[in-house]
């Protein structure tokens, strides 16, 4: 069966820039648009469509609806504000926003063409735009978190404007997006330390659906913020169960965790590249399980054994005295691994199997980082709590505890 191609879309830094040119068009045109054409930074040439527009003598605002083609993005459909004003007066003593030096306008086609400076341009952020609060990010801490790439293609878009209608003066711009408070509790932002909003982002100025190196790409900046921070020993977990059994199991900061859902091996390389020494590996058995078999990737499409790897680990492990292939058949068959937790611990081997595991995920994680890393790990499950850990894990977990008092 022939499956169908996912549609792209733009990405916020794309729709604010979008709307910043038309609301810049507007302003110093003196004439209303409907769409607007931009070109990305991959060179992809759209054309947007504005949703409303309000112009004054002094001022224009624009709306862009944000579409995040097939990528299941929390963004999509939300709408991005720009407006553009003459006079950055009130912004010179702020040092939230962000400045572009003058650029040139050509005033003759002579080969003694003369030349003149254009004021400085000046993009503020409004109600739903993060600010940064943490090093480590694109963007300056107590600047609003609008990237680097989307910075310039909404200064270089306005820029081409006034350079169009020849105009020198100062504009502010301004970006805001109103649902972005409450989207922000969606995303990563408030763990990276961007207060108040989401960020501006973008780097091609397109979106294209649900890739895994954009969530491997976001993993690498928790590491790399972690670095800039001076930690080189982080907590890591799968996800979300693992961040509430850190917290309220082993009595640990969140602030010191990252979360590399699927991506362990991708995730240890990248820990050693940012220079992390040590880890605490703390998960659910039903996804390290997994990773004591070697699995690289512990997402389900990549398949499934968990049961055939929980039962290599518990075979050598089973008393003389039980029925070896009815154990099999149970441990197999089991619905979930927290049914098969349940044989073992009836068994009377729960503990000796989960340490065995938990040291075999530990050496995967080593050899995953070229063995530049230091792993220790813990296991655990709902109905049990603490499995398995690795030799020096409650060591390690103690040093945890000591460094956040």
């Amino acid at each position: 069966m022939k499956t169908q191609k996912l549609r792209s879309g733009y990405t916020t830094g794309t729709c604010a820039a979008a709307a910043a040119k038309a609301a810049a068009v507007m302003l110093l045109g003196g004439r209303r648009v409907q769409q607007i054409h931009i070109v990305t930074p991959k060179g992809t040439s759209v054309s947007l469509p504005l949703i409303s527009t309000v112009l004054t003598d002094k001022k224009a605002v624009c709306q862009v609806k944000k579409d995040a083609g097939d990528d299941p993005d929390v963004t999509d459909q939300i709408p991005i504000f720009a407006s553009v004003e003459y006079g950055t007066e009130k912004w010179k003593e702020r040092g939230d926003c962000y400045w572009q030096e003058s650029g040139i306008m050509r005033e003759s086609e002579t080969m003694q063409e003369s030349e003149t400076m254009r004021a400085p341009l000046c993009l503020a952020a409004g109600e739903g735009i993060g600010i940064v609060t943490k090093p480590g990010l694109p963007c300056p801490v107590g600047k609003p978190a609008i990237n680097p790439v989307p910075r310039q293609m909404i200064f270089e878009a306005v820029d081409q404007v006034r350079e169009e209608y020849e105009i020198t003066e100062s504009l502010l711009i301004t970006i805001w997006i109103p649902e972005g408070r409450r989207l922000a509790e969606k995303t990563f932002n408030p763990k990276l330390g961007i207060e108040g909003g989401i960020s501006v982002l973008g780097t091609t100025g397109i979106v294209e659906p649900m890739s895994e190196a954009a969530l491997t790409a976001t993993i690498r900046l928790e590491l790399h913020m972690k670095a800039v921070a001076g930690q080189k020993e982080i907590i890591l977990t799968p996800g979300n169960y693992g961040e509430t059994f850190i917290k309220e199991q082993l009595g640990l900061s969140l602030d010191q965790a990252v979360q590399c859902s699927n991506f362990l091996a991708d995730t240890m390389v990248m820990a050693a590249e940012e220079g992390i020494g040590r880890i605490l590996f703390a998960g659910h058995i039903g996804k390290l399980i997994k990773a004591a078999g070697g699995v690289r990737n512990t997402h389900s499409r990549y398949g499934d054994r968990r049961m055939e790897i929980l039962w290599e680990f518990t075979e050598p492990k089973l008393p003389e005295s039980v029925d070896l292939h009815m154990i099999k058949e149970k441990i197999l068959q089991s619905n979930t691994t927290e049914e098969a937790v349940s044989i073992l611990a009836q068994l009377g081997i729960l503990t000796e199997v989960m340490s065995e595991a938990a040291e075999a995920v530990k050496m995967h994680m080593e050899q995953w980082s070229g063995n530049r890393v230091k792993v220790e790990v813990v296991t655990f499950s709902t109905g049990y709590g603490i499995l398995g850990v690795s030799e020096n894990a409650k060591a390690l977990i103690e040093e945890f505890s000591l460094a956040e008092e």
